[in-house]
């Protein structure tokens, strides 16, 4: 999803960012946060339920057949609406927003973004498939900035997205969060880099 210079360019913003911060910035993008298996199936079981109300007055046709007609329905359309592209297209737009949301928190965890000296760590996290965008800020930070903040680095990341950069989304991002970490957590004696400067794809 991201070339190598532009890998390149990201880490690099990362780590002029966190220079002036004893705060850490890691960012993710993903392809898809969630797998969707269940939807196609509703989907085809909604379906394959209304199917025997208009046959039933349209046709003469047995209990049987019309059992039959609605078993055929359901297995064609689950195997209809699984397909990548129509699976994503039939999921709520809520039912999304909420996979990625609990893969951004999933992913703060897991990266350890939670264990700073400081509790001072950052997520930017980007989903291509939901076309959702987030940044999840640990407590040392979050009780500071003001929402306002971060969404404004989200908006940033999500233009440069939509209009198919998203290396420059992400580097907008860093530098708004970076600004942000560095006038509540200017650098310290140590400086330390508690976690890889990187920009990790799912």
């Amino acid at each position: 999803m991201i070339s190598d210079s532009n890998n390149t360019r990201i880490v690099a913003a990362i780590k002029q960012a966190e220079a002036r911060t004893d705060g850490e910035i890691f960012c993710i993008i993903s392809k898809q946060s969630g797998d969707y298996g269940l939807v196609p199936i509703v989907w085809a079981a909604a379906l394959a339920l209304i199917l025997p109300l208009p046959l039933a007055f349209a046709t003469a046709w047995s209990a049987t057949t019309l059992y039959l007609a609605q078993l055929t329905v359901f297995l064609v359309m689950v195997l209809v609406l699984s397909h990548p592209l129509l699976r994503l297209r039939i999921v709520p737009r809520g039912m999304k927003h909420h996979h990625a949301h609990a893969e951004a928190m999933r992913q703060f965890f897991a990266q350890g973004l939670d264990k700073t000296e400081r509790r001072t760590g950052v997520l930017i996290f980007a989903s291509s498939a939901e076309r959702y965008a987030e940044i999840v800020a640990d407590a040392g930070i979050n009780d500071k900035v003001p929402q306002a903040v971060w969404d404004d680095a989200v908006a940033a990341l999500v233009a440069a997205i939509k209009d198919g950069r998203p290396a420059d989304g992400f580097i907008a991002a860093i530098e708004k969060c970076g600004d942000v970490l560095a006038a509540y957590f200017p650098p310290g004696a140590f400086n330390r880099d508690e976690l890889p400067d990187r920009l990790l794809e799912l």
